[in-house]
């Protein structure tokens, strides 16, 4: 058994935790909409056709806001095609996940399911395959009252009140090769700003997230970050940052510390922009928006899901269906501990994404709805999490990884308000107990001590259609009560969260 140790002091403040920390994605991918979301013919569809199993399960999952409708989708998206009435809709050839698109669901349906869900919705705006005219229409319809043509459209569409969407996401992945309007940094700067400036024209108090790079591993990552944000930096609020993990040849070790490699992503574009901030000679701080973020197992599905057919365009295929382990819900954790870490520069997050694709919940069409194990981590620290991010002092022993060096045994973040502190810890060890040691003197007394683990003897154990309670957090009974201390044993492969009132 290893040990270590962790001071927790209220007066060390990292920042706020907003709570667009806690939210989710929903593209128009998959069964993520269809059959997710919206399936009229279910058992428990509402008189909107969407599934009220699932409604709950996204309420209970705590989601804030849910970014829509891409996603990879959104580069080739025309937003008239999802308003007005059904049958008039056209289908559409959807050539970033190669998939017919119906339109069943557009912006004034998805709004409506977000009300259900209490969310707030933030909107990406095809800057691939259109530009200017296209944003400023789509936000007149939107967010005006009435009085003007598109505004006047959406009232005749049975939507009187405006949408009144206050985050907007200036395109996708504009970086990657892969994005239908892929461009240079330049090329995607130049339409960017004057993008942002349009719409602020039309409501200067919007916000409004430019691209970052679509991953750290980006081969035009950094200066990327630096030629976008030095055209835009008087326009925008956010940067996007992106960031998938998954396992690489057994390297378990490797995949557990991924939060190693999340921490330094949000160093570097940090510091790019603070470095663009003194250059610009600006009095304004960009955040960033990490509204991508997920274990994703990339190579399955270019090497099972990945549909090549040109004469095959399903509607809502089964793409990106990942099912997830406890070992994946550990790193999922430990990815959120990294979020909370950096809360005063992260300041909107989105899980990617939300039902069915590379999901926390997963359906059945005409069957059930279950949580996977990534489930437990987002919903319990999204219920538990305080009002304020700390800055602790952790001591722990490191073990040896192929892709991040020496890294910590134990990860961990803690959260204070006046009601108490919860922390969140995860043991990466894969054949060890951790003793952890927690200094509670700057608390002024610890009464209570309740801690939840998720953890099992087989860290490939997963929840399934079959076996859909599989794995559940258990409460962890080794939590002890010192005169200023708190102790808890951390089993193997495990995230914890620990109340401390």
């Amino acid at each position: 058994m290893f040990r270590a140790h962790l001071t927790v002091d209220p007066h060390f403040v990292v920042g706020p935790i907003n709570r667009r920390l806690f939210g989710s994605f929903v593209e128009h991918l998959g069964r993520c909409v269809y059959d997710g979301i919206y399936e009229p013919s279910h058992a428990t569809a509402d008189e909107d056709g969407f599934r009220y199993d699932v409604i709950e399960l996204v309420r209970e999952l705590g989601v804030s806001t849910v970014r829509y409708p891409g996603g990879n989708f959104v580069s080739g998206y025309r937003w008239e095609d999802g308003i007005g009435p059904r049958d008039e809709r056209p289908r559409r050839l959807d050539l970033a996940w190669h998939s017919t698109e119906t339109n069943e669901i557009g912006l004034d349906e998805f709004a409506t399911w977000l009300d259900k869900v209490d969310g707030e919705l933030m909107y990406a705006i095809n800057l691939g395959t259109r530009g200017v005219l296209e944003a400023l229409d789509v936000l007149e319809y939107a967010n005006l009252r009435s009085g003007t043509f598109w505004a006047d459209k959406r009232v005749a569409n049975g939507r009187p009140q405006p949408h009144d969407i206050r985050m907007w996401c200036l395109g996708n992945e504009m970086d990657g090769p892969w994005q239908l309007g892929h461009s240079t940094a330049e090329e995607y700067a130049q339409l960017a700003a004057t993008t942002a400036a349009a719409m602020r024209q039309v409501d200067p108090d919007l916000e409004l997230v430019v691209c970052g790079s679509s991953g750290a591993q980006m081969p035009t990552f950094g200066e990327w970050e630096r030629v976008v944000l030095e055209k835009t930096y008087d326009d925008v609020d956010f940067i996007s940052c992106h960031a998938y993990y998954e396992p690489k040849g057994g390297d378990y070790g490797s995949f557990l510390a991924s939060g190693v490699n999340m921490d330094r992503f949000i160093d570097a574009v940090v510091a790019t922009a603070d470095s663009v901030k003194a250059v610009v000679r600006s009095d304004k701080t960009i955040n960033i928006s990490f509204d991508e973020w997920n274990v994703w197992y990339q190579s399955r599905y270019n090497d099972v899901d990945k549909i090549t057919d040109v004469q095959t365009w399903p509607v809502a295929p089964r793409l990106l269906e990942d099912s997830y382990s406890v070992l994946d819900a550990v790193v999922f954790g430990s990815l959120m501990i990294s979020l909370i870490r950096h809360a005063d520069r992260v300041t909107s997050a989105s899980l990617a994404q939300l039902v069915n694709v590379i999901a926390p919940i997963m359906t059945e069409p005409g069957g059930p709805a279950w949580r996977q194990t990534t489930f437990y981590p987002f919903s319990l620290t999204s219920k538990l999490a305080r009002s304020t991010a700390l800055e602790l002092r952790l001591d722990c022993p490191t073990y040896a990884t192929e892709e991040y060096g020496e890294v910590g045994l134990v990860d961990a973040v803690a959260t204070h308000d006046d009601g108490g502190t919860t922390i969140f810890a995860v043991n990466r060890s894969l054949t060890d107990e951790v003793t952890l040691e927690i200094d509670t003197r700057a608390l002024a007394g610890v009464g209570r001590a309740e801690a939840i683990s998720l953890f099992d003897d087989d860290i490939h154990a997963a929840n399934t259609l079959a076996h859909q309670d599989r794995v559940t957090p258990k409460a962890n009974t080794s939590v002890e009560i010192g005169e200023a201390t708190v102790t808890i044993t951390l089993p193997p492969v495990s995230w914890t969260v620990l109340t401390l009132a």
